[in-house]
């Protein structure tokens, strides 16, 4: 965020006019603020989808918050949660051997002050046979969401959804 001083004066305008000019000026400059922090929110979702994408487990842990909190529900019901960076960086690369290939594509964004919860279409070829049925080579698709929170600059969360 920008710190400045300004002093704004118009002459031949009523008090009134320039405390509306007062409140427009705070108004876009706070509304400057939340841009920029949208996009710095945007920009780590994007280096972990990415990451995640390239298999890189470090890439993906970069942004995370010691503490983060990672859960992972199916229909509604709640079938994985870590604890911690060192919990979900165990996950994560247990998970690696479940896929050859990989992707998320981002389809929507919902900017909530420290939450932000984007839209997802995946899609992953099995590398191993899953107990659902599904065998090495099948293709997933599945769509869902993913909510992320923030807090001093750090993920501390993440909930995916499908």
């Amino acid at each position: 965020m920008n710190d400045f001083r300004f002093e704004l004066t118009f002459h031949g305008e009523s008090q009134r006019t320039n405390k509306y000019y007062m409140v427009l000026l705070i108004l876009l400059g706070s509304s400057s603020c939340q841009n920029e922090k949208q996009d710095q929110q945007k920009h780590l979702i994007e280096y972990y989808i990415q990451s995640y994408n390239k298999f890189d487990v470090k890439g993906m842990l970069h942004d995370l918050s010691e503490t983060v909190v990672f859960e992972n529900s199916t229909n509604g019901q709640v079938d994985l949660t870590t604890n911690g960076i060192e919990e979900f960086k165990a996950q994560a690369e247990t998970a690696l051997q479940y896929f050859s290939q990989r992707k998320q594509t981002i389809t929507s964004w919902d900017f909530q002050d420290d939450k932000v919860i984007i839209g997802i279409d995946y899609e992953g070829i099995l590398a191993i046979d899953l107990p659902n049925g599904l065998k090495t080579g099948d293709t997933l698709k599945l769509q869902g969401q993913s909510e992320f929170i923030f807090k001093d600059g750090k993920i501390i969360s993440i909930k995916d959804k499908s």
